[in-house]
């Protein structure tokens, strides 16, 4: 994805009110052997921008004065209440080293898994972005979880996913738990009522049966 960003030499918070004002966001681009280079935006660009998960996951091709540079997204901050950036923080990415990045899940095939069809279970996404460790050129955009084969009562963990060539989980040894599946507790006690007066119900049914038939009168 490409950017256009502008050199800002003004700074302080006087300097960044009047770029907001005028529909720029101030921001800031850092890392790599070059010294930070002050920057600004279009604002409402860069607002739109922000809804895309794709900006937040991918190495960006950011221009300055018609040349390039590839960054990531670090940090952005938001108004309170307006549709509003504040700042929004760049950094420098080095095709030759690995580099850490939290990167978006994405949940496929809860309705087709054991869990959901057989049993009515409630598929539970305990993360929602894992951070990885890779090369530039290997980031991925989002991680696909496959939820086919959950079960009730079983887990998915970091260590089930397929990740992409070349990237690799940061869990700092503990195997993260992703994903669960549970039925939902009014549907067991629905289900148990339902067991009960079935049982209920069978109970004289079988002890009809099972009383001697009463003799005839002589």
């Amino acid at each position: 994805m490409k950017v256009i960003a502008f050199n800002r030499t003004l700074q302080g918070s006087g300097a960044s009110r009047r770029l907001r004002t005028s529909g720029q966001t101030p921001g800031i681009i850092y890392g790599g052997a070059e010294a930070p280079v002050m920057i600004a935006l279009d604002g409402n660009a860069l607002y739109h921008a922000l809804k895309k998960e794709a900006f937040h996951g991918s190495i960006l091709d950011l221009e300055i004065d018609g040349k390039s540079q590839q960054v990531l997204l670090r940090d952005f901050q938001m108004h309170a209440y307006k549709q509003l950036v504040l700042h929004a923080d760049f950094q420098r990415v080095d095709a030759t080293s690995k580099m850490h990045k939290k990167v978006a899940l994405h949940f496929v095939n809860a309705d087709v898994s054991p869990a959901v069809k057989l049993h009515g279970a409630i598929v539970s996404h305990v993360l929602a972005e894992l951070e990885i460790s890779c090369l530039p050129a290997d980031l991925p955009e989002f991680i696909t979880v496959d939820l086919s084969n959950i079960d009730v009562g079983h887990s998915i963990h970091v260590s089930d996913l397929a990740l992409p060539k070349g990237v690799t989980a940061i869990t700092h040894g503990q195997n993260l738990t992703v994903a669960t599946a549970a039925v939902p507790a009014g549907h067991v006690a629905a289900d148990a009522t339902a067991t009960a007066a079935a049982a209920e119900g069978a109970a004289p049914a079988a002890a009809a049966a099972a009383k001697p038939a009463a003799k005839p009168k002589k």
